[in-house]
């Protein structure tokens, strides 16, 4: 199984780490609840709690939505995954969702955030029949993702894969071009193949909102493109959508969680799962 940083590593990931600026994960980690984050992250979370007060429902709904996912691809026969921008461990991790169905499953973390990788060890848990790896990569280069030899380790390219990108794709410019950064790692994937996204939106706040927060989020340094929902459903051209499609994450597959479930507007977040075919 694979290891996480040693000392000398560790130190030099914390002398990384610029606790004066928010930082995504950081952020998203105190909206969860946890404790690996700073003063600048809650400063941040703050003013966007203020903006959007159900920000951290949302927040807690992504992840339910991942937790929902993982279930759904492993029950559909999917053995082996990829969590592009994982973030900060948050049980339950996608390892063991995916591994309370079939204890062979095997899972790639992606992040390339110093403080992650810090607590990479906690990723790399593992069921014996099963195996995890984390790997420090940029989503701006998928070849090198999908060329890596712990990627290659790990994974097996021939067989079906479950592709995650959750929680990561509003922090991605149009200049960014998220949309072939996707493709770029759909292409080599075998039919059999899902894919989970989730994107920011504005659908559903007051018009009067979205620069309120766009503001925000730049003035933090953490520029957001919410997307619409036909700018989302895009993201899945060429993919089969597993129903009930392009949905508000709260309301995806959601009839096992506790009622009454959250309105779109307090959640603000598309989420869908397509499948590759042959």
């Amino acid at each position: 199984m694979a290891q996480g940083p040693g000392r000398d590593m560790r130190e030099d990931l914390l002398s990384r780490i610029d606790t004066t600026v928010p930082h995504s994960a950081r952020r998203y980690d105190y909206l969860l609840g946890g404790k690996n984050n700073f003063a600048a992250d809650r400063a941040s979370a703050a003013l966007l709690e203020e903006a959007i007060p159900s920000m951290r429902l949302g927040v807690q709904e992504n992840r339910a939505f991942l937790r929902r996912t993982v279930d759904y691809m492993a029950r559909a026969g999917v053995r082996q995954f990829l969590d592009i921008g994982s973030g900060l461990p948050t049980s339950p991790n996608v390892h063991e969702v995916a591994q309370a169905v079939d204890p062979s499953c095997r899972v790639v973390y992606v992040d390339n955030d110093p403080i992650v990788l810090v607590h990479a060890r906690a990723l790399l848990t593992s069921s014996p029949e099963g195996e995890t790896a984390y790997l420090d990569a940029d989503f701006r280069r998928p070849e090198g993702i999908l060329t890596d030899s712990q990627f290659t380790d790990t994974i097996d390219l021939t067989r079906p894969l479950g592709l995650i990108v959750v929680g990561v794709l509003q922090y991605f410019l149009d200049e960014d071009d998220p949309y072939d950064l996707v493709s770029r790692l759909v292409a080599p994937l075998v039919p059999g193949s899902h894919i989970t996204l989730t994107n920011g939106t504005y659908d559903f706040h007051p018009v009067e909102q979205a620069p309120m927060v766009d503001e925000i989020m730049r003035s933090s340094g953490l520029p957001m493109r919410a997307r619409s929902k036909d700018e989302f459903t895009r993201f899945f051209d060429g993919l089969e959508l597993i129903e009930p499609g392009v949905s508000v994450i709260s309301k995806w597959r959601d009839e096992n969680e506790p009622t009454p479930r959250p309105d779109p507007a307090d959640v603000n977040s598309y989420g869908a799962i397509g499948v590759k075919k042959g």
